[in-house]
């Protein structure tokens, strides 16, 4: 049966505290697995607010309520609240954390403080990168009482030093960009020895109020694309004038999909649900991001650059599979 991974973002004290809960019960009920990643410091959502002069974030926030998913008191942390720490270990969030984990989902690194990462990373230095991930791996080790195997960044934002850690800090795999196959990525001719599960599909966020699509058909656009041979097709990535992602090497197997513990945990369950049914009918596997991982063989992987652009439906730069490094040498 092909496979198909779940991997769920969780961004925020409210997501943790009321998002995750609930998704773990529709994911039982639908007798799938997941990989849930979790922000693991502060929750400052509301410095998010300089997004705004960002190119496409009106537009993107104009389509999904931002005030609806995420709620007044979320959009005031770190600005007129003070940021509650996510992951105090001996608080309610870090609590359910260990229940997520106990009930058998895999559980992973999504960031420290996912505002200061998604926003900062891409042009921060090697120090600064290396403090906000070891804050959210000793965090990790505080709360589960072991070393993290995998990491997903906040916002598919990266930088060569995040690539590097993944490698250096042993993480078994990491989902930390899009594209359309796993691959050892390649960083300004450096080959990173930690295989990147990209995310394949588009998010639902990326595709409400796009080319007719509402919360009634939304999860109906998806399985069509699920429905296609091979997850090239359905890849969600912007195209590369250089030829970024080579369709023809994408397994027919395996998608990642990436939902948000804020979203298809809150508003967006049903359309989730949905989803989920809809993925069953189509005879994929629902599970964790680490039984893709565990389905290849890592030397076997091809070598794809990573770059840095576009993705339709969301504003900003995030990490893309660029093309095969050194494929015609």
């Amino acid at each position: 049966m092909p496979l198909l991974g779940l991997k769920i973002d969780v961004d925020t004290w409210r997501g943790t505290r009321e998002g995750v809960p609930r998704l773990v019960e529709a994911l039982h009920r639908h007798g799938a697995r997941a990989t849930f990643l979790f922000s693991l410091g502060p929750d400052h959502t509301g410095r998010a607010i300089k997004r705004v002069f960002r190119r496409g974030f009106l537009k993107k926030v104009s389509r999904t309520s931002v005030l609806e998913h995420y709620g007044l008191r979320t959009l005031l942390n770190g600005t007129l609240l003070p940021g509650p720490d996510i992951g105090r270990p001996s608080g309610l969030c870090a609590d359910i954390m260990r229940r997520v984990r106990d009930a058998g989902f895999e559980v992973g690194i999504h960031c420290w403080d996912h505002v200061r990462w998604q926003d900062g990373v891409a042009a921060a230095d090697a120090e600064w990168t290396q403090r906000e991930v070891n804050l959210a791996v000793n965090r990790f080790e505080s709360i589960f009482g072991e070393r993290p195997r995998t990491h997903g960044a906040a916002g598919w934002q990266m930088n060569r030093h995040a690539l590097r850690l993944t490698q250096q800090l042993g993480f078994e795999y990491c989902s930390d960009g899009r594209g359309t196959h796993p691959f050892l990525p390649v960083t300004n001719a450096e080959l990173i020895r930690c295989p990147q599960l990209p995310t394949t599909l588009p998010t639902l966020d990326e595709l409400i109020g796009v080319d007719g699509v509402t919360l009634d058909n939304v999860a109906a656009s998806v399985l069509a694309r699920t429905a296609a041979a091979a997850p090239a097709a359905a890849a969600g990535v912007a195209a590369d004038p250089v030829g970024a992602l080579d369709a023809a090497a994408a397994p027919a197997h395996a998608h990642i999909f990436t939902l948000h513990a804020e979203l298809e945990g809150m508003k967006l369950l049903p359309q989730f649900e949905q989803l989920l049914a809809g993925w069953r009918e189509q005879g994929y596997t629902l599970t964790t991001t680490r039984a893709i991982f565990e389905s290849i063989v890592v030397d076997q992987l091809p070598r794809h650059e990573v770059i840095y652009g576009e993705v339709p439906g969301r504003s900003g730069t995030l990490m893309l599979q660029g093309i095969e490094f050194l494929k015609n040498l």
